[in-house]
């Protein structure tokens, strides 16, 4: 029998590595997104390298990881890393650089500079893209994350591995349903968030 207490163990394991990627692929995507906006060479390289990690298959990533750098929480964490930047990087650079010209000019005709015009103008057109692309990065995140128990990240995947292997429904169930719930709250926070946001800087 799997105890409560055994499931919440699992599941804030699973939260801190989820949370901590999702926040590490933001701090490292957003940057790398308003550079491509400035320098199409840059701009090349980086959605080069995002979609050669995106094209390969989840399990792929993880198992390359291992022979690296190793296993546990880090080596997870770079291996989900790979994966979940494209949809950040990519939703951003596209709603930065999807502006109206007319505002673009506009901006530029009564004085702002780059910063200016990336604060106020790029910025709160893009909130939309960029919320979709952390909002899809978070549920890609969760699921990988489930992966990623096979190289000793712990966390939710670990009961589900542990009840495939002894052909235990309840284990797999026990990792199974809170990885579906936090799936589905995430999709539900970044929704309200876009919500409750964008408006106000649209004003």
């Amino acid at each position: 029998m799997v105890t409560i207490e055994t499931i919440l163990g699992h599941t804030g394991e699973h939260l801190v590595l989820l949370l901590t990627t999702l926040f590490v692929s933001i701090a490292i995507s957003l940057p790398l997104a308003f550079a491509s906006l400035y320098s199409k060479r840059i701009g090349y390289v980086i959605m080069k390298f995002a979609n050669l990690a995106q094209a390969v298959p989840s399990f792929a990533v993880v198992a390359i990881v291992v022979p690296l750098i190793g296993i546990g929480f880090y080596p997870a964490l770079i291996a989900i890393l790979l994966r979940a930047l494209l949809p950040i990087i990519k939703n951003t650079y596209i709603g930065l650089s999807t502006v109206d010209p007319a505002m673009l000019d506009y901006a530029d005709g009564i004085g702002l500079n780059q910063w200016q015009i990336l604060r106020y103008v790029r910025l709160p057109n893009a909130y939309p893209a960029i919320f979709a692309g952390i909002k899809f990065a978070s549920i890609l995140i969760n699921s990988i994350a489930i992966l990623t128990a096979y190289i000793g990240s712990g966390g939710l995947g670990e009961l589900i591995f542990e009840g495939l292997v002894g052909f235990n429904n309840e284990k797999i169930l026990a990792g199974a349903i809170p990885a579906i719930l936090i799936a589905m709250t995430l999709d539900v926070i970044f929704t309200a968030m876009e919500k409750r946001l964008v408006p106000d800087y649209r004003k």
